[in-house]
């Protein structure tokens, strides 16, 4: 999968749960993929800041990276360029304390995707851009069960890149149906989410609908 299929305005960006049982969300995935557009899948397993086993990871790649790809959604694994090469995933995210973009670009080719955490620095994600990174994410920009923020940012930080790089950023953190219209209207053109799709109460199919309508309703189409 080409990584220009992320590129395009405005899009949903699903992060899965940090813990789950492949067999068990695939069925979640299959229901969420077909409610709606979505760009990607971050593959995300950890407990606390402790990433799964490569065994884990190699089970739920297995397992989600064939139906992301008959929905033509990109699965990316977090933090491990090695593993996402070696499984076969369409690309990678790391964080500012994980492989540098560097070595992930070195790792995975220039043909799949890498993105990079950047938190609320603009620094951090000019240097990223003008690296070669095929996005910059920006968060935390509402509280989080999912993991514990290092920042909290805000939609101007969205409003800022927006209106000046041409490198696509991710925005995440918190968001929900409820909150999103605030970093849609700033210019995001990824809302990441977990929770908010995977713990809507009327279930992940319903979620990627009301993402999709506040995108289209609020988005800089």
């Amino acid at each position: 999968m080409a990584k220009e299929s992320v590129k395009v305005e405005q899009r949903l960006y699903l992060i899965t749960p940090p813990v789950l049982e492949p067999a068990v969300f695939a069925e979640d995935l299959k229901k969420a993929l077909g409610a709606g557009d979505v760009a990607c899948l971050q593959l995300r397993l950890k407990d606390g800041e402790q990433t799964a086993s490569d065994n884990a990871l190699r089970r739920a790649t297995e397992a989600l990276l064939p139906i992301c790809h008959e929905y033509d959604v990109a699965l990316l694994i977090n933090d491990r360029p090695d593993l996402a090469i070696k499984f076969g995933a369409d690309g990678v995210h790391v964080g500012q304390e994980d492989a540098s973009y560097e070595e992930a670009r070195r790792i995975l080719g220039p043909d799949r995707i890498v993105g990079v955490t950047c938190h609320d620095s603009r620094h951090l994600a000019m240097e990223a851009a003008e690296a070669g990174a095929d996005y910059v994410a920006f968060g935390a920009f509402f509280a989080t069960d999912t993991k514990q923020p290092k920042t909290r940012a805000e939609p101007d930080l969205i409003a800022w890149w927006a209106d000046l790089m041409e490198v696509p950023c991710v925005a995440i953190g918190g968001i929900t149906v409820e909150n999103c219209p605030v970093l849609i209207e700033a210019g995001a053109d990824f809302l990441a989410v977990s929770a908010g799709v995977w713990r809507h109460p009327e279930g992940p199919a319903e979620a990627v609908k009301a993402f999709n309508r506040a995108i289209a309703k609020h988005g800089r189409r």
